[in-house]
């Protein structure tokens, strides 16, 4: 979970990104896919590409909707709440509505720069029980479309189930990780911070530093149902860059070159009118302030 550090070069290494701050680029990693036909956004991919996927000054993300989502609603951005600007939340806090202008580099389907987007604050985020941030930005999915060409990823409203062919597609790397759903990890520890009913990738999405906050999509839908966040690098124990898998009975597993995700399921049920986080709501499971 390495803290990002000054400098443009050290950015460049190691993107930046807790949880995964591996620098070089494993052979598991495919460059830019083709470019999608013209209804590529309604179609599912059997390999997804990098529309709507953004790049971050230090991780990776995509925007996203929910199904009650509606074009004129302020978009929103996903990533993982170890990598907002303000550092990574301690374990059992959780930011609402905090402002931001954090920007975000918008990529079409080869991976190329279409422009940049802006955030008004983050509507959401926290390492406590799952690793999440939610940006809303200051202009609509219509906007994006109209201006970029590229519709949101969906977000799908379903637990995934294990064996799913799925890709981590990565903005700041502007790289692919495709392998399957292996499991679930019941409790999921690295250092300080606990996270529950993680997402655990086959071993041939080997992620690193720098991918921390990419959608993982399920190759058959082309949507969401994770966002990548951490990976074994040296098979220790529930330490920094090394978690662990803690079952129902407390036996502690691990690992050693797996990597994971962290369920994005929860958010439909979270947001309500206008695209808003709505923890209230009563089928909302993200943790609370």
């Amino acid at each position: 979970m390495k803290r990002p550090l000054a400098g443009a070069l050290t950015a460049a290494l190691l993107g930046a990104a807790a949880f995964t701050g591996i620098a070089a680029t494993p052979a598991a990693a495919t460059g830019p896919q083709a470019e999608a036909g013209a209804d590529s956004a309604q179609q599912p991919k059997a390999t997804p590409d990098f529309a709507g996927t953004v790049a971050l000054s230090n991780c990776s993300g995509s925007v996203v909707r929910v199904p009650q989502s509606e074009p004129d609603d302020p978009a929103l951005v996903l990533s993982n709440g170890h990598c907002l600007e303000s550092g990574m939340p301690g374990p059992g806090t959780v930011i609402t509505d905090q402002p931001s202008s954090r920007t975000f580099t918008l990529l079409g389907a080869r991976a190329n720069d279409l422009g940049t987007l802006r955030a008004t604050k983050v509507a959401y985020g926290t390492m406590t029980k799952t690793d999440m941030s939610l940006y809303e930005l200051n202009t609509t999915y219509a906007e994006i479309e109209a201006e970029h060409g590229v519709q949101p990823l969906d977000i799908a409203p379903e637990h995934p189930t294990a064996g799913t062919d799925v890709t981590v597609v990565s903005g700041y790397w502007k790289q692919t990780y495709s392998c399957q759903i292996d499991g679930f990890a019941h409790q999921l520890r690295e250092a300080g911070w606990t996270m529950e009913d993680s997402i655990r990738y086959t071993s041939p999405c080997r992620i690193i530093g720098g991918t921390s906050g990419s959608p993982l999509v399920d190759d058959a839908t082309g949507k969401v149902v994770g966002v990548n966040n951490t990976l074994n690098e040296s098979g220790q124990r529930c330490t920094l860059n090394n978690p662990c898998e803690v079952d129902e009975n407390g036996n502690v597993t691990v690992h050693r070159g797996i990597g994971y995700a962290q369920q994005t399921y929860l958010l439909a049920d979270c947001i309500g009118t206008g695209n808003k986080i709505d923890l209230s709501l009563p089928e909302c499971e993200l943790p609370k302030p």
